[in-house]
């Protein structure tokens, strides 16, 4: 197959294949020819066109992983089915349930070990997610009476980081017994400020999603 003159679509095929492999194979067990064998008769000069390394492969798989979440989110702030506090729980909630978690997986020794990554995660939690998905739900949920703090901001910023830092299995190494523990904390100080956010149910599949981190 010669080159797509249309570089988005060989950029989207490489990188939707490349994903495709780091969850079949694992990110450290895929090679660059493991990807050139799937990319229909591209060369490896077609990917070294677009991309330098499988470095920086990974970095546009994660992008594309961010670029889904964003939707991701997006359809549970904009919900008109839900109240805010509905919505703050479903977006504690999406840890386990986010549709990307397979592929987080299959990356996690990568990820784990990029300060990139967690220099991203850090940025994107004070600069988009917080801001633009939990501090707005939070908002709606005093608006409409399910949710009671004078803090919006300051909350979004915390639960977020509790989540997406603390109780991380990628970047804060955690047995299961240890996520158990954390989650019933959590779920103490939420219940200090009024948020039921964190229920047995929850707390049992947040453990068994740190299971696949463990193994």
């Amino acid at each position: 197959m010669a080159r797509n003159k249309y570089p988005e679509e060989t950029i989207k095929l490489i990188v939707d294949q490349s994903l495709k492999l780091f969850i079949e194979k694992g990110y450290e067990n895929t090679s660059i020819q493991d990807i050139i064998n799937n990319l229909g008769g591209l060369s490896k000069g077609a990917i070294y066109h677009h991309f330098k390394s499988k470095e920086e492969i990974f970095e546009a798989v994660c992008k594309k992983i961010g670029d889904d979440n964003t939707v991701y989110y997006r359809s549970i702030r904009d919900s008109k089915d839900l109240s805010g506090y509905e919505k703050l729980k479903v977006m504690v909630q999406s840890a386990y349930s986010n549709p990307n978690n397979e592929a987080v997986v299959a990356m996690t020794s990568k990820i784990g070990s990029d300060p990139k990554f967690l220099l991203a995660q850090i940025t994107d939690i004070f600069e988009v997610v917080a801001p633009l998905y939990i501090q707005p739900v939070i908002e709606e949920g005093i608006m409409d009476g399910s949710i009671q703090t004078k803090y919006p901001k300051e909350l979004s910023e915390v639960i977020i980081v509790l989540v997406n830092i603390w109780i991380n299995p990628i970047i804060a190494k955690t047995t299961p017994e240890e996520m158990k523990q954390k989650l019933e904390f959590f779920s103490c100080l939420l219940q200090g400020i009024g948020l039921n956010l964190l229920d047995q149910e929850t707390i049992s599949q947040y453990v068994e999603y740190c299971k696949n981190y463990v193994k």
